[in-house]
């Protein structure tokens, strides 16, 4: 694995907020203001973070969720192109490539904040969610969590 650069770390994390309601499990996503996609809470990791400590981060950052929330680290991985994420090879002309990390985080709230980063969130059924995403990891990790969350 590469080493972080200049604070970054050379992985990306997925975090789906979830809550119960009783219509069913619904799932949070953000509309992207630079790209105007919905997806759920994504960013990078900074140096010195786990995974999970990434997650937990960018939830708070991204979501509002600060605290001790319940986060459930999710199998489903994926690879993106660095140069899609950072715009460059920031991690030198070796690494092409870096893991993307999936979460899901209860959330027992409907109201989450809202950061820079997006125009607005909505919570969304699993079948509404998956037309929504842009991205096929988003899609695999929703389908992943929604299958752990009605397993247990």
């Amino acid at each position: 694995m590469a080493e972080a650069v200049e604070g970054r770390a050379p992985f990306q994390v997925l975090v789906l907020p979830y809550r119960q309601t009783e219509e069913g499990l619904l799932y949070a996503l953000f509309r992207r203001l630079d790209g105007a996609y919905w997806q759920g809470v994504a960013g990078g990791g900074e140096a010195g973070e786990a995974p999970l400590q990434a997650a937990r981060r960018e939830t708070a950052e991204e979501a509002g969720l600060a605290g001790d929330f319940e986060f459930i680290e999710l199998d489903a991985r994926a690879s993106i192109p660095v140069v899609s994420v950072t715009g460059e090879c920031t991690w030198g002309p070796e690494v092409l490539v870096i893991p993307e990390h999936a979460f899901g985080v209860r959330a027992d709230a409907s109201e989450l904040a809202l950061s820079s980063e997006h125009t607005e969130y909505s919570w969304f059924s699993l079948n509404e969610a998956m037309s929504a995403v842009r991205w096929d990891s988003n899609r695999t990790a929703l389908w992943e969590l929604d299958h752990r969350l009605r397993r247990s």
